[in-house]
């Protein structure tokens, strides 16, 4: 019993120090003196000044969180949309149609994803004169896209889950269907709905493959100025650029750690209250 239990706590420090390791060394260096980001030479922070002084990334990085917050918004609204069209309006006619279109991109590969969008476009433009080129538009729509399926999957699985006691009480009290789903059903979901809305943001803000298809001269997002960049070489600016965003990262997921939590503790309080009144 001992030695099985010492066995599963060494797969699980080599399972996170394989995972961790990397990104700690990556922040380490990030604060090397030397332009070999392999040599230690000693600690400076001189290159997270550089990296504030280098527009194009800056740029490339307000583009990207642009794109990725209007995708992720538009991912939750139409996603719920979906969701709760799966969830709760039983078989209808085209629900396999829906159902198969929504979850599509999940096992598509992404550059047969990028290679339609950009046939699309390309053919929309000719026909119909939008979208003007390849650019901010186009990375949104195909993004949006991607992303669409996964918070339709999130938001589906919750409502499913859902006790649907609440609704039909406040229906049998009067209460119109939109009034319920503001009132009720929206803030039991909330959790889901923030959790699809930081996977589409990741998504949206990390995504090279799609984006290579759809961007156009301009429009380059900061995980294709990287791309660039790296291919010749790594620089310490990088790995500052890195560092900040491991740390934003990091701070959205305490953040919304936190949220959830409370919302499970509010969820959890209401049905004691509820079953007490019983």
């Amino acid at each position: 019993m001992k030695q099985s239990s010492t066995f599963r706590i060494s797969v699980l420090v080599f399972g996170f120090a394989f995972l961790y390791i990397p990104i700690l060394s990556l922040i380490v260096y990030s604060f090397n003196k030397s332009r070999l980001v392999t040599v230690w030479g000693g600690f400076s922070t001189q290159w997270y000044g550089r990296l504030l002084e280098n527009r194009q990334i800056l740029d490339a990085a307000w583009l990207s969180l642009k794109i990725a917050a209007i995708n992720a918004t538009g991912a939750v609204i139409l996603g719920t949309l979906a969701g709760l069209a799966l969830a709760r309006f039983g078989k209808f006619r085209g629900r396999t149609l829906l159902s198969g279109m929504t979850t599509a991109p999940l096992v598509m590969p992404e550059v047969i994803t990028g290679l339609s969008l950009l046939m699309l476009f390309v053919v929309m433009e000719g026909a119909f004169g939008w979208p003007a080129g390849r650019g901010f538009t186009t990375i949104t729509i195909a993004h949006m896209t991607l992303t669409l399926a996964y918070v339709t999957v999130i938001v589906q699985s919750r409502l499913s889950s859902l006790d649907d006691s609440l609704e039909e009480a406040a229906m049998d009290l009067g209460a119109r269907p939109a009034k319920i789903f503001f009132l009720i059903t929206l803030p039991i979901i909330a959790p889901a709905l923030v959790s699809g809305w930081l996977l589409s943001f990741t998504i949206s803000l990390d995504d090279l493959v799609v984006t290579s298809f759809v961007s156009g001269p301009g429009s380059s997002t900061l995980p294709m100025v990287i791309f660039s960049k790296v291919r010749l070489g790594v620089s310490p600016d990088i790995n500052a650029l890195a560092t900040i965003i491991v740390l934003l990262v990091t701070i959205g997921v305490v953040v919304s750690g936190i949220f959830m939590a409370r919302q499970e503790k509010r969820r959890l309080r209401d049905m004691q209250m509820a079953a007490a009144a019983k």
